[in-house]
């Protein structure tokens, strides 16, 4: 297999095919548990209904964090485990995890040391915030939790800094300064570690848009959700890493019990500059008058503020509604006085079900962030087992997939010859650990690929290591830039449609790219990668037109985007093999004159 060849099939492939284990589920937790499983040489299925990471494993705050509020919660071990795994990922996933530098704005000494100790021994407290004695003994034991595999600085506390003085409110008297850590492309090392599964284990396979309809004997029946057509494997194990949607799946395969319940986390993505620079890089950590915990935080070029936590009872059928943006904008007004806040600056919103053990806790913040693994045995109609994993969080998923990778091995009957502990994510091996050792690697990737120099650098920051062949990939092709999108060429939109599993165009703009979080998705660019995606696929004109309509829709209604709607009637007499045109045949009428200049 090569650095970039991944084993992405259609269900038609699978056809009567065995597999020791098949995944349900293809969010992070579910390939976590693929990768490890491959490691181990068990060759896996790993299908999902939807898209790779399509749930909640696309909507994180992308923090790679340890939990602190959790330890109010007494959940010691949980954070021992995340800031552990923190450690681990920063250092196997150097190329899509960093540290975050977090400032906590402190108002008053001695507040929130009854409410956390009421909350400690589960009771309800009232709503106050936290002062300097009780974070200070939280970062306190954070630390000491932290100290594995420890790769970032101490906590501190201090007065608020002169530069600070005039960012948060005039309340303000201190600030806590620790490191958590954030990930800029979480859907990209998913698909790595597919990727790293495959190269393990090349029986292996992955299929998006393949549901599971049923479960008897050793037989699973899967469907294909872009045909429609049926095909049946065969397995020793199944493994439910289905998330939110663990239950309903339970019931498909023929399983019982009532495991999980869903909160949704909304986030909004905003383009204001002056919050940006005042932050320098750093994340703001703090309470809102009601209690509930938000972050803000510097995302590339765009700010990150989060989060909701409202349950839900359907996980299919969320969105961020009105209300959750005016209270988090509030809550930003709150903290940032001095700056204005609008709906105006946000250019994004993105939702997820968070996958949470059942619980009767009164609040969605006192839910446990843990995790576990269930296995239901064989029943009547089915011979297999089925090794469930209830709750997790996204820093954890390695852990998790471990201890769901120990029960499937039990169940077969084989023994654990390797651990994913200090293994490298996809483009994190052999990646060059300091600036100079950098500069050098961008120079032999312009040297053998031809491209410029700040191209190499981009690639590098978002592929790591893997960027060299793809470098000199894209170099022999010419290497142009997308017209309405400079950040990305038109070879490397092709690349990721044709080799990392794409079906839909949201697949290419939401998933695949950041163009879409970053806000820079305009009718003229989200028409101009439908193009690309038309001709890399082989779609016609009115499949194309179709995917530009869905994706449209979705952008706007679920994510906030401002686009124009997209005529339902254009190319509805086209016939079956007429190609889409490459860009102006399918914009907007608003972006036809964008195209044209």
């Amino acid at each position: 297999m090569s650095a970039w060849q991944l084993p992405f099939v259609r269900p038609a492939a699978l056809a009567d095919r065995h597999f020791s284990t098949v995944i349900v589920g293809a969010g992070i937790n579910g390939v976590g548990v693929f990768r490890d499983l491959s490691l181990q040489r068990v060759d896996c299925l790993i299908v999902d209904k939807g898209d790779f990471s399509a749930g909640a494993s696309s909507a994180p705050s992308r923090m790679i964090h340890g939990g602190l509020r959790y330890l109010e919660n007494g959940s010691f071990s949980l954070v021992a485990e995340a800031t552990r795994e923190r450690n681990l990922l920063l250092r196997n996933a150097p190329h899509l995890v960093q540290p975050l530098k977090t400032v906590v704005p402190l108002s008053s000494f001695f507040g929130g040391l009854m409410s956390s100790a009421l909350k400690f021994f589960g009771r309800t407290p009232p709503q106050r915030t936290r002062g300097l004695l009780a974070v200070a003994a939280g970062l306190r034991l954070y630390d000491l939790l932290g100290r594995r595999q420890r790769v970032m600085p101490n906590h501190r506390i201090g007065r608020v800094p002169p530069g600070d003085r005039n960012l948060f409110r005039t309340a303000v008297r201190w600030t806590a300064t620790f490191f958590d850590a954030w990930i800029s492309h979480p859907e990209w090392l998913i698909l790595e570690l597919i990727g790293d599964a495959c190269r393990d284990q090349p029986r292996s396979a992955a299929a998006n848009y393949c549901r599971v309809t049923g479960c008897a004997g050793n037989i699973l029946t899967l469907r294909d959700e872009i045909t429609g057509a049926v095909v049946r494997v065969t397995a020793d194990t199944v493994v439910n890493a289905s998330g939110a949607w663990l239950d309903r799946s339970t019931a498909v395969l023929g399983g019982a019990g009532s495991r999980v319940m869903g909160t949704k986390g909304s986030h909004l993505v905003l383009d204001h500059p002056a919050l940006r620079d005042a932050l320098e890089g750093r994340m703001a950590y703090f309470e809102a008058v009601d209690g509930r915990v938000c972050i803000v935080y510097p995302f590339l070029d765009r700010v990150l503020v989060g989060s909701t936590d409202i349950p839900v009872d359907d996980p299919d059928q969320i969105g961020t509604e009105p209300a959750e943006v005016d209270y988090l904008l509030e809550v930003l007004a709150e903290v940032f006085p001095r700056l204005s806040f609008g709906r105006g600056d946000v250019v994004y919103t993105y939702v997820g079900v968070r996958p949470l053990a059942r619980s009767d806790a009164d609040s969605p913040g006192q839910i446990s962030r843990d995790h576990s693994v269930v296995l239901d045995a064989p029943n009547a109609t089915r011979d297999i087992p089925i090794v469930g994993l209830v709750g997790g969080k996204w820093t954890t998923f390695r852990a998790l997939a471990e201890e769901a990778t120990d029960e499937v091995l039990q169940q077969l009957g084989r023994a654990r010859t390797a651990s994913t502990e200090s293994m490298p994510i996809g483009g994190g091996a052999e990646l060059p650990v300091d600036a100079p050792a950098r500069e050098r690697f961008v120079e032999r990737m312009v040297a053998s690929s031809g491209i410029g120099r700040a191209r190499a650098q981009t690639l590098l920051r978002r592929y790591g290591s893997k960027a060299m062949p793809l470098a000199q990939r894209l170099g022999a092709s010419g290497d142009v830039p997308l017209r309405h999108a400079s950040d990305y060429s038109v070879a490397e939109l092709s690349w990721l449609c044709l080799e990392t599993g794409v079906v839909h165009l949201d697949d290419l703009v939401i998933r695949r790219t950041l163009l879409a979080i970053r806000g820079l998705v305009t009718d003229a660019a989200l028409a101009e990668m439908a193009g690309i995606a038309a001709e890399a696929l082989g779609w016609d004109a009115a499949h194309a037109h179709r995917e530009l309509q869905a994706c449209a829709t979705a952008l706007r209604e679920r994510h906030g985007v401002r686009l124009s709607p997209v005529p339902c009637d254009a190319h509805a007499d086209a016939p079956a093999d007429a190609p889409a045109s490459f860009d102006a045949s399918l914009t907007t009428p608003q972006a036809l004159g964008q195209a044209s200049t």
